[in-house]
This record gives C-alpha cells, sequence and structure tokens, in this order.
C-alpha cells in the first residue's frame, strides 16, 4: 500500500486543477488520506474536529460566507486553518481566491490550487484518485486478460503455460493487462482492479522466446493498463484421477483485496483449445450475471423430462 502521495503528482495527472499559488511548496507536500474536505464550520470559528491533513476544498457556498465575514474574521479563520500538515487549499469554479487565504497560505508555504469545474466534479475526481493511490495492493502471480471486455485473471502452478494461453488470446483481438505478476487493488467495496506493475507493462515472457512487447508486435489494441477483476480461471494440468466439474453446479470464489471473485477450474492438456475453452467460459460466465443460465436451463429440461416419463408411466 502506497503510504502518500505526492501532491505534484496529483496536479500532473489531474489537468481539472493547476497552481494558483505557491509553487514553490508543492514538492514537499503529500497526501495520505483520499478524503477532501469542505471547512464550513471552520469559518464559523469552530476547530475541534477539523480535519486538517486533508485537501481543503473551498467552493462558491464556503468562499460566499467567507466573503460576508469582517477582515479581522477571515484573517484568524485561515490562518488558523493554515497548519503544518495541510496539503493545500483548492478553490473551485475559478472562484476569487480571499486576500486573507493567499497572505496565510504564503506565510505557512501552503500552495493555493484552483479549478474551472464544479465543487461536487472536483471533490468526486480528485477523491478517486487519492482512493486508487492510496488503496491496499497485494501482488499475485499470475496472468490478466481483457476478454470482450471482462477482466479474466488466469492463475495456476508454474510452467501450466499461463503466458502461452495469454499470448493465444491476444492473438484472437483480445487484450493484455499484465503477465507473470498482478498488482491487485480494491477500488470500491464490490471491485477490484488489476494492473500490471511498471517495470512489466505490455511486456511478456514466453519460453523459447524471450521477453516480447505486445504493444510493439501486436498495437496499441492489444494492451490496456488496468481492468477491473471479474473472473478467475485456475489452470492445472490434467488428472485422469480427478473428478473436473462437468456439469456447472459447483460454484468457487477466490478472496483478493477481501472481495470475493468467482473462480473456474480447467484442466489444460495437449490437445485442448484452451483459449477457445477460456473465452467460452468468459461469455458464458457474462451470459450468468445477464441472468441465463445454461446449467439451470439443463436442469429444468432435466426435470421436466422426469416429470414427462413419470406420467406416461402412470397412464399406462
Amino acid at each position: 500500500m502506497v503510504e502518500a502521495v505526492k501532491l505534484k503528482n496529483l496536479i500532473r495527472d489531474n489537468r481539472i486543477v493547476h497552481v494558483y499559488q505557491g509553487e514553490q511548496c508543492v514538492d514537499d507536500k503529500k497526501l495520505s488520506v483520499s478524503d477532501i474536505y469542505r471547512p464550513g464550520l471552520e469559518l464559523t470559528g469552530y476547530f475541534d474536529f477539523y480535519p486538517k491533513q486533508r485537501i481543503q476544498l473551498l467552493g462558491r457556498t464556503e468562499i460566499s460566507y467567507a466573503a460576508r465575514l469582517d477582515h479581522e474574521s477571515r484573517e484568524r479563520v485561515f490562518n488558523k486553518m493554515c497548519t503544518p500538515e495541510t496539503p493545500c487549499f483548492l478553490i473551485s469554479r475559478s472562484l476569487p481566491v480571499p486576500e486573507e487565504l493567499k497572505a496565510a497560505a504564503d506565510k505557512n508555504n501552503i500552495p493555493i490550487l484552483q479549478s474551472p469545474e464544479s465543487t461536487t466534479y472536483v471533490s468526486s475526481i480528485l477523491t478517486d484518485y487519492l482512493r486508487e493511490r492510496l488503496a491496499k495492493r497485494m501482488s499475485i502471480h499470475g496472468v490478466l486478460v481483457e476478454i470482450k471486455g471482462m477482466g479474466v485473471l488466469l492463475t495456476g502452478a508454474s510452467r501450466v503455460g499461463k503466458s502461452e494461453t495469454a499470448l493465444g488470446l491476444v492473438h484472437r483481438g483480445h487484450r493484455l493487462i499484465a503477465d507473470d505478476r498482478v498488482d491487485a487493488y480494491q477500488k470500491d467495496h464490490d471491485t477490484v482492479m488489476g494492473e500490471a506493475p511498471k517495470i512489466l507493462r505490455h511486456l511478456m515472457e514466453i519460453r523459447g522466446i524471450g521477453i516480447i512487447d505486445v504493444m510493439n508486435l501486436f498495437g496499441a489494441g492489444a494492451v490496456k493498463n488496468r481492468t477491473e477483476i471479474q473472473l478467475v480461471i485456475k489452470l492445472v494440468n490434467w488428472d485422469n484421477n480427478a473428478n473436473y466439474d462437468r456439469l456447472g453446479f459447483n460454484e468457487d470464489t477466490r478472496e483478493i483485496c477481501n472481495v470475493p471473485i468467482p473462480q473456474i477450474t480447467i484442466p489444460v492438456k495437449v490437445g485442448r483449445n484452451i483459449e477457445s475453452i477460456i473465452e467460452v467460459a468468459a461469455m458464458n460466465f457474462r451470459a450468468k450475471k445477464m441472468g441465463y443460465d445454461a446449467t439451470k436451463v439443463f436442469d429444468d429440461n432435466l426435470a421436466n423430462l422426469i416429470a414427462d416419463n413419470s406420467k406416461s408411466d402412470t397412464k399406462e
């Protein structure tokens, strides 16, 4: 888990904000929480629970209220809002920055940012950005591909053929996200995202060939930086004595970042077209999410057949 995000990186990655004042102070500031704070109560003088470590976002409401205060009151509250832990002030809608805030921020080496966007929009964008980068992360041995827009994590023992299978899927028009190692993090309560470490981005290791650059060989459409992990496919070497699920009644999950992700096991052996099987598995999983379950259809058909045969036996 990243302990802090540099303020300069937030500004660089989010074009909706720019430095209004105190650019020389930006390099020293870091953000350790994802929440954005709107200091309404503090403008009235109430500082008992002031979250000073957050970005202090002032919108139309805060700026309008501050304008109604007298000079001494504005000077007092803005100086009190400037603490060594305060990362920055952010003014939305390109609203005018109070002179007292400029002076207090300059005195305490706190940068002031500004954005032309609405307060709610700025808060939402920056909160999502910080939450993603400050999220708890885990490293998974596997390959992450996007099949028809759905993130599928291929796992299994070493040498089972994960990378070769992923290469076959890329050749069929699907996208590579990460090979060998997947960095996963929780985006929200039900969503886990996966991406490649920077050093491995767009690269694959194929035994007998070495390292290949998927983007260079197959084009920009063959890769993607990150995707939601929606399905885990565990590849295992075929065992004649194993009892594999043939009807799809068995449902398994794998917990990633405290979120249960559906998992299916596919046995691998010479002669099986694993790429096609994985494609079908992904499409079948999507169909189930949309309400169509072929296993249930088969079960219902079987039950109806048994019922019809029972009626025929009764008539005889």
